[in-house]
């Protein structure tokens, strides 16, 4: 016989939802999201953000390192009253003595949501399978959904010309990355044109570009991949992203060669782009490799408010995914409980 639960979680929530890849949401989803984070980044400009976390942890996992990631989502936690708890594999006995499948079941039943930025998708779907609470994905080497968030609002808040995203055309400069790929299909599920200008060899992989091929069937946009760096001229927004990873090292040098100088983000290149246009990169930046320090400085570059937005991404994303299941005690309720352990308390 089977005992019950003696948890005192609410598990198996009704209507449990992940933020996986950004293609998992409707442009109407998205777009709530990005109101939201509208509505916290004001409050927190009149430093009068509503503790809409208060009580609640969110348990972070960390397989691979970040600055913005681990950063945005502690300070997101604290403005909004509740508190992070940064885990990496030597903390927590992740997929080595205990399973990823008893890892999630025991931050679900401690934790309000899971981020978990993961060197493996295996990781996260493990993570996935077993979770009663949110689950969001920081980056797990397919999608960056949460990079994507930012990137949208940032884009949004520097139209200023009464332009729809589904007006603009985004250029990716570089390698068929996470971002890349993520960027990708939210501009296709947008209608915005998306380019990716690289060598072929290290250009996005059928399957993606079908799929996102799929979505702009629906919204209009449009998709090119292009080892013309010429192809720029169309373009609205320039991408920048590392020509190589954490966990390409040993690729390095033939990657450097393949990508640079043809597809370095220069001023000159900039240039070429419409005019008008903005130059976003999702950080850290190798200013000697995939762009120029000048370009990155300059004033059509906006990458130091994308990454600030990632904070303002991250308030809304804890707030979005956890308000549906937030249980208020009543001041009857809350009066009952005190009064019954102070009454022990006090015959201790």
């Amino acid at each position: 016989m089977k005992l019950p639960s003696s948890s005192a979680t609410e598990l198996n929530k009704v209507n449990l939802e992940h933020m996986v890849s950004m293609k998992d949401f409707s442009v109407k989803e998205m777009d709530n999201m990005m109101e939201l984070m509208s509505y916290l980044k004001k409050a927190r400009e009149d430093n009068a953000i509503p503790q809409l976390f208060k009580g609640k942890s969110v348990g972070m996992i960390f397989e691979a390192g970040s600055t913005r990631t681990r950063v945005s989502f502690e300070v997101a936690a604290t403005l909004l009253g509740g508190h992070a708890l940064f885990l990496s594999p030597k903390d927590i006995h992740l997929g080595g003595k205990e399973s990823i499948h008893d890892t999630s079941r025991v931050l679900s039943r401690m934790c309000d949501i899971i981020m978990a930025r993961t060197n493996s998708p295996e990781t996260l779907d493990g993570l996935l399978d077993m979770a009663t609470v949110p689950v969001i994905n920081g980056l797990d080497t397919r999608f960056h959904p949460t990079q994507m968030l930012a990137d949208l609002f940032t884009i949004k808040e520097h139209i200023t010309d009464g332009r729809q995203l589904s007006d603009l055309t985004l250029a990716f400069m570089g390698d068929a990355t996470d971002v890349c790929r993520s960027l990708m299909l939210t501009c296709a599920k947008y209608g915005m044109g998306f380019k990716q200008i690289g060598p072929k060899k290290y250009q996005m992989e059928k399957e993606w570009v079908d799929l996102a091929e799929t979505y702009c069937a629906e919204s209009g946009g449009r998709i090119e991949i292009t080892d013309d760096v010429d192809a720029i001229k169309e373009c609205d927004v320039v991408y920048g992203d590392s020509f190589y990873w954490v966990t390409q090292y040993d690729e390095k040098e033939e990657r450097l060669a393949a990508f640079m100088p043809d597809y370095v983000i220069t001023e000159e290149l900039m240039a070429k782009a419409k005019p008008g246009s903005m130059l976003l990169h999702c950080l850290p930046a190798n200013d000697k490799e995939e762009v120029t320090r000048g370009a990155l400085e300059s004033n059509y570059s906006v990458a130091f408010d994308e990454a600030e937005n990632r904070l303002t991404a991250q308030m809304a994303i804890l707030v979005y995914f956890t308000h549906k299941h937030n249980i208020t005690a009543s001041a009857e309720t809350e009066a009952m409980h005190k009064e019954k352990i102070e009454g022990f308390l006090s015959q201790l």
